[in-house]
């Protein structure tokens, strides 16, 4: 991945073969990402480089970051749980998302549509990255899949090893059983999932 910013809006972020050719997500996008980069910086916002895409940054706190797809390019908002959006632009980018912390652009001339509510916007969240403030952390207990419930219904140790978990991880097999579209495939998960749960891992972790 890219290390120095000017980078990602010349060839890329460096995270797949398409960097710094014709094709890259960033080179097809890449008047609206200039555009929204004067947005941020215009917000007296840090411009730095995280996860090969620009981020921006005030009071020692990730504020939001720029993005390319295909389709869309977006802007992405840090501790979005706390913005207030009056103006409904903040969408969830995928259905385990808790919170809506995205603006999709698939046209350039949207930026400038929204130039006045992304400032705004980027404006309130330095505010709370100035006051210290960060949103509630979810600990509301995840709801789960019928095949893991009944599994810890029949299994005390599992269970109490579950509940164990920190939230985080608890709806990391949560998400991971809710992908598999059979009932079987869900139980075949669980029992393969049994030395992490007591491990205290989450799904994804090694």
């Amino acid at each position: 991945m890219i290390t120095e910013v000017e980078d990602f809006f010349t060839k890329g972020c460096g995270r797949c073969d398409r960097f710094d050719t014709p094709d890259c997500s960033a080179t097809l996008w890449a008047e609206g990402l200039a555009r929204l980069r004067a947005i941020c910086l215009s917000a007296d916002l840090e411009e730095v480089v995280k996860w090969g895409q620009p981020c921006y940054r005030h009071a020692g706190r990730n504020i939001a970051i720029l993005s390319a797809y295909r389709d869309k390019f977006v802007l992405g908002f840090f501790n979005a749980a706390l913005m207030k959006d009056p103006d409904g632009v903040l969408e969830k980018p995928g259905p385990n998302t808790q919170h809506a912390n995205t603006v999709y652009f698939r046209q350039v001339a949207q930026v400038e549509a929204l130039e006045k509510t992304m400032l705004s916007y980027l404006n309130e969240a330095k505010t709370y990255a100035d006051q210290g403030r960060l949103p509630p952390k979810n600990t509301a207990p995840p709801d789960l899949p019928v095949e893991l419930a009944d599994a810890l219904d029949e299994d005390s140790a599992l269970a109490e090893a579950f509940h164990a978990l920190t939230p985080g991880r608890q709806r990391s097999y949560v998400i991971n059983l809710n992908g598999a579209k059979k009932s079987q495939t869900r139980l075949s998960r669980i029992e393969k999932f049994r030395d992490k749960i007591f491990d205290g891992k989450g799904a994804d972790e090694r």
